[in-house]
């Protein structure tokens, strides 16, 4: 059945500050952020993770959800060496200690992270939350509290108007539904180089280099993940960089650390942004 646990975390870790992003932009169903802890369903049973000393605390805690919360809270990363590294980096030796013990999260799913990039792109964050929301409702299963996100089995026998009456884009839900009925083998894409994986998404209708990048730095945590077409890495970089940064161009300089400062640029914006 699985009890509690503790899973450790190397300190420092800030639980609050890791998990921000799911409160930024709305309640995310499938991630929910429920009284002070975060909610996810893992085979068909609702895990909930909370800060506790030297970690975070775990109910359930199992074989099948040991990956699921390892991959979530972002444990693939090696902060101690990102650390050194932004300690020799300008803005990052200031934005780095303001956000100490932040871990970013990842997409636990390869499927759930593709369909949450299609519904994201060209609208606000706050306008995806609110579709992805809708979508897990009507095709996910509710536990308790959270959602499990829709297999793309379920997704595969959905009827792209269903997708249409729910808030997506007529292109948009043909994306989804394509994705879902497909033969890309996405458990496999772990397995290959970083351009393989982009080479095999982009072939995908409606899968750009936008999505094939944040699918390299929130799924896989590929280090040199650099999502420069995204706009809010754009808005982050003009911040901290000024605004005639090259950003594609500016990536080289964060080698082998393009993912991490990604993630860090962007949580900074939106909790430390720079002073004037």
């Amino acid at each position: 059945m699985g009890g509690v646990a503790l899973l450790h975390i190397p300190p420092p870790y800030d639980f609050q500050l890791s998990t921000e992003r799911y409160r930024a932009f709305g309640p995310d169903l499938a991630n929910l952020w429920h009284d002070g802890g975060l909610h996810r369903v893992v085979e068909g049973r609702e895990v909930r993770i909370e800060a506790s000393n030297g970690g975070v605390r775990v109910e359930p805690f199992d074989t099948n959800a040991e990956p699921v919360v390892r991959k979530l809270l972002g444990l693939e990363f090696d902060l101690d060496a990102f650390a050194a590294f932004a300690a020799t980096e300008p803005v990052l030796a200031r934005l780095a200690p303001a956000l100490v013990g932040f871990r970013p999260p990842l997409a636990p799913d390869p499927f759930e992270s593709l369909v949450t990039s299609i519904s994201a792109q060209q609208v606000s964050l706050f306008a995806a939350f609110a579709i992805r929301n809708r979508l897990i409702t009507m095709f996910g299963g509710r536990a308790e509290q959270a959602y499990a996100f829709p297999t793309r089995e379920r997704l595969a026998l959905a009827g792209e108007d269903e997708l249409v009456a729910i808030g997506f884009s007529r292109r948009k839900a043909e994306y989804v539904v394509g994705l879902a009925r497909s033969d890309l083998d996405l458990h496999a894409l772990p397995l290959l180089p970083d351009d393989e994986v982009k080479a095999q998404l982009v072939a995908q209708r409606g899968l750009g280099e936008w999505t094939a990048d944040w699918f390299l730095a929130r799924h896989l945590a590929r280090p040199h993940a650099w999502p420069s077409g995204d706009l809010g890495l754009r808005k982050a970089v003009a911040a901290f960089y000024g605004p005639d940064k090259d950003v594609r161009a500016l990536g080289a300089r964060f080698a082998p650390f393009q993912n991490l400062t990604a993630h860090y640029l962007l949580t900074g914006l939106r909790v430390h942004p720079p002073r004037d």
